[in-house]
């Protein structure tokens, strides 16, 4: 009986322990898609936006407005719901900030910097498209989470948006973190102005040299899109990049240049980790303007 019993245990031992490896494996296969949301729910997301777009348009931006306003209106659904700026960066509508109707939003940042308007504004003035940031959850007692959203440019005047929350834990890089990578791409921009281009290039390049740390790295781009440093991935260079995308439709190069162009900011997107074999990782980078015909940036992984 007592060895019965000692092999039932050994059995169970195994069978547990076999399904901790079996749930292990499934974590570390899926880890590259938990910022990845189905294409069937941004395709949703789209509909929504484009849905109340076409309320615009057929009950005027006035009565539009004031819907969009309304907690429990036909345009607030659970985590769902509708904002409305101007190109100004005027905050028009959102159900669950009524004190901030009619505020300046540009200079808003997440809790990692990132200045959400502005960064919407710009994918609104392309026409459309998705971005990320982190926002109170009213659906999680306003707890901060990070959304994908999709913007849409009505008119000259209007662009709405409305995001979807994604399953992860929430990416925060600390203060300090920050302060070390902007310290790091500063560091990169002071040589790119104190020598050549060439040299500068050639240094960012260098997967032996001091601008490549760990997954830590300097890539640098032309304001047409044309990759000029990209140290991991070198059969790269010389590509046009600017219409890429990330595994959400994110594009993140017109998103850098767009920074660039306004000197510097940061900006959220999905790349590969060279640090994880290549596979995808949800990345936070800072972006500076060198002069008027390249930037430079760099970035550091959730």
């Amino acid at each position: 009986m007592r060895r019965i019993e000692i092999l039932t245990a050994a059995c169970i031992v195994a069978l547990l322990a076999t399904s901790s490896i079996g749930w292990a494996a499934a974590a570390d296969e899926n880890e590259s898609y938990v910022y990845v949301l189905e294409p069937e729910s941004r395709e949703d997301l789209i509909n929504f936006v484009n849905e109340a777009s076409d309320f615009v348009l057929d009950q005027g931006k006035d009565k539009a407005i004031e819907v969009f306003n309304d907690p429990n209106g036909e345009f607030v659904r659970g985590e769902l719901y509708i904002i409305a700026y101007d190109f100004n960066g005027t905050r028009l509508a959102h159900p669950y900030l009524p004190n901030g109707i009619g505020e300046y939003a540009l200079n808003v940042t997440d809790s990692n910097g990132v200045a959400d308007v502005r960064n919407m504004r710009e994918v609104a003035r392309r026409g459309g498209g998705f971005t990320y940031y982190i926002w109170p959850n009213p659906a999680h007692s306003n707890a901060e989470e990070l959304k994908l959203t999709y913007v849409l440019k009505v008119d000259e005047g209007l662009w709405l948006a409305a995001g979807t929350y994604l399953r992860v834990h929430t990416p925060i890089f600390n203060n300090e973190s920050r302060e070390d990578l902007v310290a790091f791409v500063v560091s990169a921009r002071d040589l790119a102005l104190g020598t050549s281009k060439e040299d500068a290039l050639n240094a960012f390049n260098d997967l032996n040299g001091s601008y490549v740390e760990g997954d830590r790295y300097i890539f640098a781009y032309d304001f047409d899109g044309n990759a000029l440093a990209l140290p991991f991935q070198p059969e790269l260079l010389g590509d046009n990049r600017i219409n890429i995308t990330d595994s959400n439709g994110v594009e993140y190069i017109r998103d850098m240049i767009a920074l660039a162009q306004s000197e510097d900011g940061f900006v959220y997107y999905i790349k590969p980790d060279p640090a994880e074999n290549m596979t995808q990782g949800f990345k936070l980078s800072y972006i500076t303007k060198v002069d008027d015909t390249w930037w430079l940036g760099a970035g550091i992984y959730a």
